[in-house]
């Protein structure tokens, strides 16, 4: 009885909700209906012809204008329609259906949810942002693809005129910011072979110039010295102001490198191998606080300093160091017509724990695709970038080569170091080949070395090494 009751009050229930239905929905659609078709006829949307439905609007006048007004829009469809079809192909109109990015065209400095094929592919469009296949000139990496330095013989950057900036006030005149780096990845063939990421050199630094045109600086760091070295002894690179008020000449005061040969006082950004010569290596590589004056003439150029024997910024004065050079430049009047030869040599001596005295000659020569030298060095006790040494050692270095193209050069040398005289069978010699590509100069490039290695007092061993230089 109770289950019956219930079930009745259910039956009129739904007779109700269905005669509901039947009187209130077709109303409400019918109303939403108009209102929809008055909101299509009234609203123009893009491309689209919107028709006058008031009775009293449809004069004679407004019929030839409402014609008039269908036959241009009609003819700008027309147009439109003929100028897609002559500006895109099928294909171009196939890839556009697949773009890597959805949002091209929204601004870059606008967040946006990127879908699935963007996450890792969205980086396409900064170098390509109109997809035709070139790098475009105004992002970063196009900057440095178009730009063009051929000069090998110096340093130069990829980023220069980016990173500079001239100051409107104040004592400081312009300034240029860079970051240099060179490593690679040693292969070694000794007993066992192994494999070795070098680190060669990192720097970060400043060039600039003062208010007084005469007066410039440079100061760098090196954020990832060499292993096994003290960090704060090591990190430091250049420091000091240059002079330039007499002609010919330069005045540099503070923390330079010590010109104990030609490449020991040299860039490592201007090297032509990965690694530098036995003698450059333990007689040179090194800088000390010091007042250097360097000269510069047609047939010589010179360069003398006083300063601290110690080998960083923090270590003191624990003696004093002399160090003098000089090139002679016999066809310096002839604009190289016959090439560029330099004969050169030079003392390094001062006192740090012991005395020490290296002597340096160097002959050189370049002329149109040819470049080789000769360097040599004998030391009575040395203080070099690996340190100080009472050994009297000695050594050499023969290298020449040939550039193929502008951008690929070939190299060789024969490099032979004594590292004491006094004991007989320790020679330790190295042969080195390689390929230089210079793909933006010496600002980005590629360096391909072998190197064989025959010392008398251990086992030969091999090694090659594929390593890369950016200068920014």
């Amino acid at each position: 009885m109770y289950y019956d009751t219930i079930f009745t009050h259910m039956k009129k229930l739904l007779k109700f909700i269905l005669i509901s239905t039947l009187i209130f929905i077709p109303s409400l659609d019918a109303k939403a209906a108009e209102d929809i078709a008055d909101e299509l006829l009234e609203t123009k949307f893009a491309d689209e012809i919107v028709l006058n439905t008031n009775p009293h609007e449809l004069t004679t006048e407004n019929n030839n204008k409402f014609n008039k007004r269908i036959a241009i829009e009609q003819s700008k469809n027309d147009s439109l329609e003929t100028e897609n079809s002559q500006t895109e192909s099928p294909k171009e109109q196939f890839k556009d259906l697949f773009r890597l990015n959805s949002n091209i065209d929204k601004p870059d400095e606008e967040d946006s949810i990127l879908d699935n094929n963007e996450l890792d592919f969205e980086i396409f469009r900064r170098f390509d942002k109109d997809n035709d296949n070139k790098i475009d000139e105004d992002t970063l990496l196009g900057k440095i693809y178009h730009t063009k330095i051929t000069r090998t013989d110096i340093q130069s950057f990829l980023l220069k005129d980016e990173l500079s900036h001239e100051f409107k006030e104040g004592p400081l005149h312009k300034t240029q910011i860079y970051a240099g780096y060179r490593g690679g990845i040693n292969a070694l063939f000794n007993q066992n072979y192994s494999t070795e990421y070098d680190n060669a050199t990192t720097e970060l630094g400043v060039y600039g110039s003062f208010r007084n045109p005469d007066y410039k600086f440079k100061f760098n760091i090196n954020p990832v010295p060499s292993s096994g070295r003290n960090y704060l002894d090591s990190i430091w690179g250049d420091a000091y102001i240059m002079n330039s008020s007499i002609p010919n000449h330069q005045i540099v005061a503070g923390y330079s490198r010590v010109q104990t040969g030609i490449e020991g006082g040299s860039s490592s950004f201007v090297l032509p191998f990965v690694a530098r010569s036995q003698i450059a290596r333990n007689f040179g590589n090194s800088r000390s606080l010091s007042v250097k004056v360097m000269g510069n003439y047609k047939y010589a150029d010179y360069s003398l300093s006083f300063g601290s024997s110690g080998r960083s910024l923090i270590s003191g004065f624990p003696g004093t160091e002399f160090n003098g050079w000089l090139n002679i430049k016999p066809f310096g009047s002839l604009d190289h017509k016959y090439g560029k030869l330099t004969i050169g040599g030079g003392f390094n001596g001062g006192h740090n724990q012991i005395n020490y005295g290296v002597g340096s000659v160097y002959i050189g020569y370049r002329h149109k695709k040819l470049w080789t030298n000769f360097e040599a060095a004998i030391a009575d006790g040395y203080n070099g970038s690996q340190g100080v040494s009472e050994n009297k050692a000695c050594g050499f270095a023969y290298t020449a080569g040939w550039k193929f193209t502008p951008k690929l050069q070939l190299i060789g040398r024969i490099d032979q170091f004594d590292p004491n005289r006094d004991i007989s069978g320790d020679l330790k010699r190295e042969y080195t080949i390689g390929l230089n590509w210079f793909i933006k100069g010496q600002a980005l490039k590629v360096i391909l070395n072998y190197v064989f290695c025959d010392s008398q007092n251990r086992p030969d061993s091999h090694k090659i090494i594929l390593a890369t230089q950016v200068l920014l």
